[in-house]
Parts: structure tokens; C-alpha cells; sequence
């Protein structure tokens, strides 16, 4: 019997070879920089956390876009929460959601003036806490696949009669869509996340690729998972090869988890909306079906967000370049407030809030290290 290797997602020798083998591949396209976007705030994490960008060849531009779920939570719907909890409905949500601005108040502002919100964990915390208690309780929903999988489960097992969802659940393919048709763009290709794949499988970007030709690798989080596949991806464009190729097969296969794709299918519904800073994602929003409309917060209040209208703050949100960023067109250093006006502690936009934002993470991890010269590009 062979013996049984361990599979290794730190090795310092295979990730030598990878970052070798990525700028012979940029370096045959003979051009620079070549483009390619991320599309996931943990991709971020994981690039900026294990310091790769210093790693990566001069010729290779990786840029994160939409990718972070709290970040492109529109304002109308962070008003719509604040709104509620400021009528005296308690509200329950993640810890993220707390700081993220809305028109002029967040729920962290709300809640300074008297609202009831809890933080949770998971969508199961929240019910556990309606069981507990004998009023309203809504659970603002945030999340790409992932998440809008656990919200559904949730929904489908029948939560008590006290319980509602306010849905700001995002689908990811869509936005894809509007980045590759942005005038100007430079993005030749994709890096998709690992963990939204388990869920739809890759083959949800096969439709994307067959109509743009721009290539797509689905990658994992582990620092060799995130060079093998940007290998892979610069590789296929060097080739002129537009195809999905899958670099995370542990997890990840064609066809996805097809019980959770029902589940998510059977509660929600995709419809069109804006994305905080970037523009109207045409079946992005994931809003509850009519057969669910009992748990939807929408259709059981009377929600009236114009009193939050009258106090819109001035100036410095002005200069917030965070729908740039996350669009791909600016990054966190071409923002004048960035790390100024706006840090952590007092973030302007939300790209500075959510642990998944790029700005954020550029503060912690310190931005785009150069470490070849000894300081930063």
C-alpha cells in the first residue's frame, strides 16, 4: 500500500515553484500588467494576510472586486433596518452589519439612541432568540450563496410566528456580468470563490464565459489555493483559452451541491437591484417568494425610511471612492481618505467596516507590500 501523502497548503517549497511557474506564465503574454479580479473578501484576507502580493510577478495586476457582502449592502436597504429599529422593532443581525452606513444613520447609531439589536452569530441564533421572547424579532440577512443557503433552511424548517426576514442577500454570477461590460474595463480574467462554488458548482460560470470569452478559475483560500489558481488563470489567458476550470476540487465540483441549490431556489427569488456603489445588478438581490411572504419583513411592516432622508451627512462621504474599489477601476490608496478621515475605528465607507472589506484589510495587513524593494507600490 502507498503510503498516504498529507495534503499541505503551506509549504514554503511549493510555493516557491508556484510563484515561479505564475511569472513565466505572465511573462509570456510579453505585456503587462495583465488584469485579473477576485471576487471574494476572503480571496482579500488570504492575499493580504500571507503577504502573496509580494510575491507575485510585476506584470500580474490582481484586484479584488465585489466581493464583500456587507460592502455592497445599498443604503436603502441598511435604511430600511435602521428604520425598524428605530420604531422600537427589535432588530438581530451580524456583527458587520452594525457600522455600515445608511442614508444618515447605521444600526450602531440606532442602537446608541435606545434600539434593540443583537448581534448573532447565524441565522439559528436569531430564531433561538424569537423562541425566547414575546415580540417582533427580524433578522437582517446579509451574505452571498452561502449565507442566503443557511437563511433558506431557516425558513423552510418553519420559525416561529415572531420571526422575519429583512433580505439583503446578494448572488454573485450576475455582478460578474456588469463588471465585464463596464466601459473601459481591463479584466481579462476571474478568480471565484471556493465556498459560493460548493454551492452552485462552476458550471455557473459557464454561461458568463461562453458570452464574454474571459476565463474563470475556481479557487480555495489556503495560500497554494490561491497561487495554483491564479497560475491556472494567467495560463489560460496567455493560452487565449476562455473556459472554467476548477482548481478546487476537493470541495468543488461541476454540478454543486444540487440540495442546497433547491433549497436556495424554493425560498428566494433573484430580482434586480442596485449594489452599494456599482450599479443595478440585474437578478443580483435574492428576495423570499410569495409562498414565504409570512417570514418576509418587507410585506409585514410598513417601513418608512424618509425621516432618515433630511439628515443625508455631507462632505466626506462625498470623497469615498469605495464603489471604485470595488468595481475594480481604484484602490484603496487612491482614496484620499483612506487610512485618514476613514480608518476602522471611524470608517466613512463601507469598505473600511466589514473584516471582508478591502480597505479594512489593507489597513490591517498594510495595502500592496513590494517587499522586493523594500516598501510598498
Amino acid at each position: 500500500m502507498e503510503p498516504v501523502v498529507p495534503l499541505r497548503f503551506r509549504d514554503p517549497k511549493r510555493a516557491r515553484a508556484l510563484t515561479d511557474a505564475l511569472t513565466h506564465q505572465a511573462q509570456r503574454l510579453g505585456r503587462a500588467p495583465v488584469s485579473i479580479m477576485h471576487v471574494c473578501g476572503s480571496h482579500e484576507q488570504a492575499i493580504a494576510r500571507f503577504g502573496l502580493r509580494a510575491a507575485f510577478p510585476r506584470e500580474l495586476d490582481v484586484i479584488m472586486g465585489p466581493g464583500c457582502p456587507v460592502c455592497v449592502t445599498d443604503v436603502p436597504e441598511v435604511d430600511e433596518a435602521v428604520a425598524l429599529a428605530l420604531e422600537g422593532v427589535r432588530i438581530a443581525t451580524y456583527g458587520d452589519m452594525l457600522r455600515v452606513p445608511g442614508t444618515s444613520k447605521s444600526l450602531a447609531d440606532a442602537r446608541a439612541a435606545g434600539a434593540r439589536i443583537d448581534v448573532v452569530y447565524s441565522i439559528s441564533q436569531a430564531v433561538e432568540l424569537a423562541r425566547t421572547i414575546d415580540e417582533p424579532l427580524v433578522f437582517f440577512a446579509s451574505g452571498f450563496e452561502t449565507t442566503a443557503v443557511a437563511t433558506a433552511a431557516v425558513i423552510m424548517a418553519g420559525p416561529p410566528d415572531n420571526f422575519s426576514v429583512l433580505s439583503a442577500h446578494k448572488y454573485i454570477p450576475p455582478v460578474m456580468e456588469i463588471v465585464a461590460e463596464m466601459p473601459g474595463t481591463r479584466i481579462e480574467g476571474f478568480l471565484a470563490a471556493g465556498h459560493a462554488a460548493t454551492i452552485t458548482g462552476s458550471a455557473v460560470f459557464e454561461p458568463f464565459v461562453a458570452r464574454h470569452k474571459i476565463p474563470v478559475v475556481v479557487a480555495g483560500f489556503e495560500p497554494l489555493d490561491v497561487l495554483a489558481g491564479l497560475v491556472r488563470l494567467v495560463e489560460l489567458i496567455a493560452d487565449g483559452d476562455a473556459r472554467v476550470d476548477n482548481a478546487y476540487p476537493r470541495c468543488v465540483d461541476r454540478d454543486g451541491n444540487r440540495g442546497a441549490q433547491a433549497l436556495l431556489w424554493s425560498v428566494f427569488r433573484p430580482i434586480g437591484g442596485r449594489w452599494r456603489g456599482i450599479a443595478h445588478v440585474p437578478n443580483g438581490n435574492l428576495r423570499l417568494r410569495d409562498e414565504h411572504a409570512r417570514w418576509d419583513t418587507r410585506r409585514r411592516f410598513d417601513i418608512d425610511c424618509s425621516p432618515l432622508w433630511d439628515h443625508a451627512p455631507r462632505g466626506l462621504v462625498q470623497l469615498c471612492q469605495c464603489g471604485d474599489i470595488m468595481a475594480g477601476i481604484a484602490s484603496p490608496r487612491d482614496c484620499a481618505l483612506f487610512g485618514t478621515s476613514c480608518t476602522p475605528d471611524q470608517p466613512v465607507g463601507a469598505c473600511m467596516v466589514s473584516a471582508e472589506g478591502t480597505c479594512r484589510i489593507w489597513h490591517q495587513y498594510g495595502g500592496h507590500p513590494d517587499l522586493r524593494d523594500g516598501g510598498e507600490a
